[in-house]
C-alpha cells in the first residue's frame, strides 16, 4: 500500500513531528519486492520500529515501512529449536514469546525496543548477551534488483553493535526474516552481568528461571530507561568508544578513574554514559531536549522538541566530550534527514 504525506510521529519513538511525501508499507517478502521495483523507491528510507531513527526534518526521501509479520518453529529437537521470525516482529515480544514456550537464549535482552529486522544490523546485546549467540541465519532482499539472498553468521561479520548491514551491505539490502537457534533443556542462565544477580537475589531467588532473569532484566531497564510513551527517547544514543592501549594509556595517566573494558584484540571499550557525566551533562536539559538524570546515554524529547533539535543536541555531547578527552562519540541512532 502506498500513500501521500504520512505522518511519522508515531512511527519513530522521539516521538518527533515528520510527514513524509510518500510512504509505503511491506507486509510480505513479496510487497517489499514490488515496493522497491518501483523507481520512486529505489532511494528509500527503510523503516522498521522507529527505535532507532530521528527525523530531522522532513525526510527527503521516501519511506517503506517494512511490517513483515509471523513466529514459527522450523526445526526442533529434545534440546534445540529453531524459529523463523519476520523482521516487522516487536523483538520484546518475541522474547515474551519464547518465554511462554519455554525456549531460553534471549531472555537477557528483553525489553530491547525494536523489531526483529534491525536485530542483525545491531548485533542487538544486553547484560552479557548478543544476538550472535542465538543467531542462524537471516534472509534479505536486495535493494538493486529485488534478488533474496540468506547469510548465516560468519557471513554476517558480527561485532560489537556491528554487522556486514552496517558495512559493505549498509543500504543495499533490506532483511525480511532472522531465524534463531533456541534452547529447551541443558542452558547455562547468564546472570553475572551487570545488576541482574543483585535484582534476583533482592527477590530471595537463589535458581533463577528464564523468566525470572527476564523480569529482573525489565524492571533494571525499567528503573534506568524511560518508557518512549512518556518521554521521546531512543534508548542508548551513543555507542560505548573503543580506544586503541595507546590511546586508554594516555587517558589512564590524566584520568585515573577511567571505567574501561579490556577487548579480545586488546583495545579498549570506554562507557559512553561516565564520558558524558563526567562533563556535567547528565541530567542537562536545553528547551525542549535534554539527557536523562539517571542514564546519560539517553537523549530526551521532552514534548515539543523537533528532530533538528535534537540532533543539534547531540552534536553539542559529543563536541563536548571530544574537546575534553579526545574521544569522538559515534551516535547508535540513524538520522533520516
Amino acid at each position: 500500500m502506498i500513500k501521500q504525506g504520512v505522518s511519522l510521529k508515531t512511527y519513530n519513538s522521539f516521538g518527533v513531528v515528520a510527514k513524509a511525501d510518500l510512504f509505503a508499507v511491506a507486509k510480505s517478502t513479496e510487497d517489499l519486492q514490488l515496493i522497491l521495483g518501483d523507481r520512486r523507491f529505489h532511494s528509500a528510507w527503510i523503516l522498521g520500529g522507529g527505535s532507532n531513527t530521528l527525523f530531522c526534518n522532513a525526510p527527503k526521501q521516501p519511506i517503506i515501512h517494512v511490517n513483515i509479520a509471523g513466529i514459527q518453529i522450523i526445526e526442533e529437537d529434545t534440546e534445540d529449536v529453531v524459529i523463523l521470525v519476520g523482521s516487522g516482529v516487536n523483538w520484546h515480544e518475541l522474547v515474551l514469546w519464547s518465554l511462554e514456550q519455554g525456549f531460553r537464549g534471549i531472555e537477557n535482552l528483553s525489553l530491547i525496543p525494536g523489531n526483529v529486522g534491525a536485530a542483525p544490523i545491531q548485533n542487538i546485546g544486553a547484560y552479557g548477551v548478543e544476538l550472535q549467540d542465538v543467531f542462524e541465519k537471516c534472509s534479505f532482499v536486495h535493494r538493486n534488483n529485488q534478488t533474496i539472498e540468506t547469510f548465516d553468521k560468519a557471513a554476517c561479520k558480527f561485532g560489537y553493535r556491528d554487522s556486514i548491514f552496517k558495512n559493505e551491505l549498509k543500504n543495499k539490502v533490506v532483511i525480511t526474516n532472522v531465524s534463531l537457534r533456541l534452547k529447551k533443556k541443558n542452558y547455562n542462565l547468564n546472570t553475572s552481568y551487570g545488576a541482574i544477580e543483585q535484582e534476583l537475589l533482592s527477590n530471595n531467588i537463589t535458581v533463577p528461571s528464564p523468566k525470572d532473569v527476564s523480569d529482573a532484566v525489565i524492571k533494571i531497564r525499567s528503573n534506568k530507561l524511560p518508557d518512549p510513551k512518556q518521554l521521546g527517547n531512543a534508548g542508548s544514543f551513543f555507542k560505548n568508544p573503543i580506544v586503541s592501549n595507546t590511546q586508554f594509556q594516555k587517558l589512564k595517566t590524566s584520568f585515573a578513574d577511567i571505567p574501561h573494558y579490556i577487548q579480545p584484540n586488546g583495545n579498549y571499550k570506554i562507557p559512553a554514559a561516565w564520558l558524558i557525566e563526567q562533563v556535567g551533562l547528565k541530567g542537562v536539559r536545553k528547551g525542549e531536549v535534554g539527557i536523562h538524570k539517571h542514564h546519560a546515554l539517553v537523549l530526551l524529547n521532552y514534548g515539543n522538541a523537533s528532530g533538528q533539535d535534537i540532533r543539534d543536541f547531540s552534536l553539542s555531547v559529543q563536541e563536548k566530550v571530544q574537546n575534553h578527552f579526545n574521544i569522538l562519540l559515534q551516535p547508535e541512532v540513524n538520522f533520516c534527514c
